[in-house]
């Protein structure tokens, strides 16, 4: 439910039997309720909580439920939900997403709202859930390049004026498109693909930006947290995003009215040109944290209210102070200093704050202090505006922890296809990345660190989760069995983590061990156990222990990284302590590269095991005394034969 929680309240329509049963399973995983007219009312019915029945007409019902729900799954021909939903749109940045599921479920279609609603998005995820196949026919989306009115999404970025038509239409086409980006996230642009329309440098092609009569620029797109205003004369197709990155501190008088703040505000932005919706948040001095009139247009607007104490205030080097302010409430500056201290220490991705390092440049000010007031509303409101690096996403950040199985995309789980489709960033070993592109889709960021790199790569992860974004960080196998999982929740821990924000959701593969096993036949039908001989991180004494513990024990045992390029004695010891307590006929099976193309599966026993080639991508299994070869299987008895 976690993974749809974008899409709250969702619903899902059919009329039919077959429908049902397709979209039943799926309202049960996204968390929706599945509406169901009464004449397909059962008794097995009444105890699903996700099953609602509806009376009258279908076109009245969802008349009801269009203004408060932000997504709708049909079980119905396209056709038919065309009609049935054509009088309730509006406008695509309004309008909930739709979705289309054939009644078999072998295709989702994205219906409507697939840019600003996320039905593109929920499409692939769906399709994922249901093993479909996904129709996506967004201009950019056989380009492989993100929507123009999507890019700026998962940083939290505001869409500003301008012809958002006439720009993704020249994406579209292939045309030539300026960006020219003032502030904001870069990473959008590091994972383009080859042959991309954006022109990001000026050249001798592009002198002047501000001309609409460049032959080879087709369209523009400005990123900044200026408020600018197009001719409605050009040609030329423009529109701007704004990354929230300005922070405004306010000073404000006991009883000054949320009008006051809210048009002290809106002039001081509109005087200096600078985007209301590039505002990040408001800070000011703490005895101000539960003033009325600032507390309602915090509300009103859905901006953070940061506070500071007068102490961390007046250590800021400002341009205005005031003996007049220090003496009221212990700090010469409350409206400059607190912008600048928000816009130098709540970066994006961190809300701690260091009282202790003051070192804030005046520099980030982009507007001193202006104070308004008016004859009609009580009190009076000084506004600073100071500009931050990172912007402020306003996102809680989520960790998938991700399990890709053995690396078909067959044998990664629905769950955890859905996530990897669904997170903003996917984080993992380079071959890892390269085995699940098919999932993968236009806009992700996609980081791929080496294999030594574990810890930079769950420190990466958080980084970006801390930000607000969504990130999958993807291990072969299970997440939590020799992969990223422990890693992860580990460095949060170090971090000091409070369990909740960012969430974290772990998703399970199928394990190294299981892969193997089922390639040679039921080997683990007893007891097992599982080592690993990489003494990186584990002393090897103790590994030592835990194999004269285990093959004593008489468990079958699962050797992980058995042998590297320059760790090989470790297997030959390995072997040496299993023979004092195992038959030499013992039946092994040595499984490199399970389920993917260069897979080879030899069946021998434990005396001939070093005659085998044997590296790190390969799983050892070693039977226990009843473990038995069957001509290409390898069976470990439960004991039903006993009785």
């Amino acid at each position: 439910m976690l993974l749809f929680q974008d899409f709250h309240p969702l619903v899902a329509i059919a009329t039919t039997p077959t429908a049902a049963q397709t979209l039943q399973p799926l309202c049960h995983s996204a968390g929706g309720t599945l509406w169901l007219p009464e004449s397909l009312h059962t008794s097995e019915q009444n105890n699903d909580p996700t099953v609602s029945f509806y009376q009258g007409s279908l076109k009245s019902h969802i008349a009801s439920l269009w203004q408060n729900h932000r997504a709708f799954i049909f079980g119905l021909a396209t056709g038919a939900v065309v009609r049935l939903i054509a009088p309730l749109l509006q406008d695509k940045s309004s309008d909930p997403a739709v979705i289309v599921v054939d009644e078999t479920g072998q295709f989702v279609i994205s219906l409507c709202s697939g840019h600003q609603g996320k039905a593109d998005q929920l499409t692939r995820m769906i399709a994922l859930q249901l093993g479909a196949t996904p129709i996506l026919t967004g201009g950019s989306t056989g380009l492989n390049l993100p929507a123009v009115d999507m890019v700026g999404i998962p940083f939290g970025w505001q869409r500003g004026e301008g012809d958002w038509t006439g720009v993704s239409a020249a994406v579209a086409k292939g045309e030539r498109v300026e960006v020219i980006q003032e502030v904001g996230s870069t990473l959008w642009q590091n994972h383009l693909p080859s042959g991309h329309p954006f022109v990001f440098d000026a050249d001798e092609e592009t002198v002047d930006v501000n001309s609409a009569n460049s032959q080879s620029i087709n369209a523009r797109i400005w990123i900044s947290f200026t408020q600018r205003r197009f001719s409605p004369d050009s040609d030329l197709p423009k529109v701007q995003w704004h990354p929230r990155v300005l922070w405004v501190g306010i000073g404000c008088e006991r009883g000054t009215s949320r009008e006051l703040i809210e048009t002290a505000i809106i002039q001081t932005c509109q005087r200096h040109h600078l985007a209301l919706s590039a505002i990040a948040g408001i800070a000011t001095i703490d005895i101000k944290a539960s003033e009325v009139g600032l507390v309602e247009f915090c509300q009103a607007h859905d901006f953070p209210l940061r506070t500071f104490p007068a102490k961390v205030l007046r250590s800021v080097t400002v341009p205005t102070p005031s003996t007049v302010v220090d003496q009221a409430v212990g700090s010469p500056s409350v409206a400059e200093a607190a912008a600048l201290v928000c816009s130098e220490r709540f970066s994006a991705c961190s809300e701690r704050f260091s009282a202790s390092d003051t070192n804030v440049p005046t520099t980030n000010l982009l507007v001193k202090k202006q104070i308004v007031r008016a004859d009609d509303q009580p009190g009076a409101v000084t506004v600073a505006i100071a500009v931050a690096e990172q912007e402020y996403t306003g996102r809680i950040g989520q960790l998938l922890l991700v399990g890709m199985g053995p690396g078909q995309l067959d044998q990664i789980t629905p769950a955890a296809k859905t996530a990897l489709s669904q997170a903003d960033a996917v984080i993992g070993y380079s071959l890892y990345i390269d085995l699940i592109s098919p999932i993968l889709h236009p806009g992700q960021i996609i980081e791929s660190l080496p294999i030594t790199q574990e810890r930079q790569r769950a420190q990466r992860a958080i980084e970006l989760a801390q930000w607000g974004l969504t990130v999958a960080v993807v291990s072969s196998g299970d997440c939590g069995i020799y992969g990223m999982a422990g890693l992860v929740l580990e460095e949060l821990k170090a971090q000091g983590w409070d369990g909740k924000t960012p969430r974290v959701q772990v998703f399970p593969g199928i394990t190294a061990l299981q892969a193997a096993a089922s390639r040679v036949g039921a080997p683990l039908m007893h007891d097992f156990c599982a080592i690993s001989l990489s003494n990186l991180l584990t002393p090897w004494d103790v590994i030592e222990k835990r194999l004269n513990a285990a093959a004593q024990a008489d468990f079958v045992i699962a050797l992980y990284n058995p042998r590297s390029r320059t760790r090989i004695e470790q297997l030959t010891i390995a072997h040496r302590i299993l023979l004092q307590y195992r038959s030499p006929q013992t039946p092994v099976a040595i499984v490199r590269s399970a389920y993917r193309e260069d897979e080879k599966i030899t069946l021998s026993t434990l005396d001939k095991l070093l005659d085998i080639p044997i590296d790190m991508l390969t799983t050892v299994l070693i039977g226990n005394q009843s473990t038995r070869l069957h001509g290409d299987w390898m069976i470990t008895p439960r004991g039903y034969y006993r009785f």
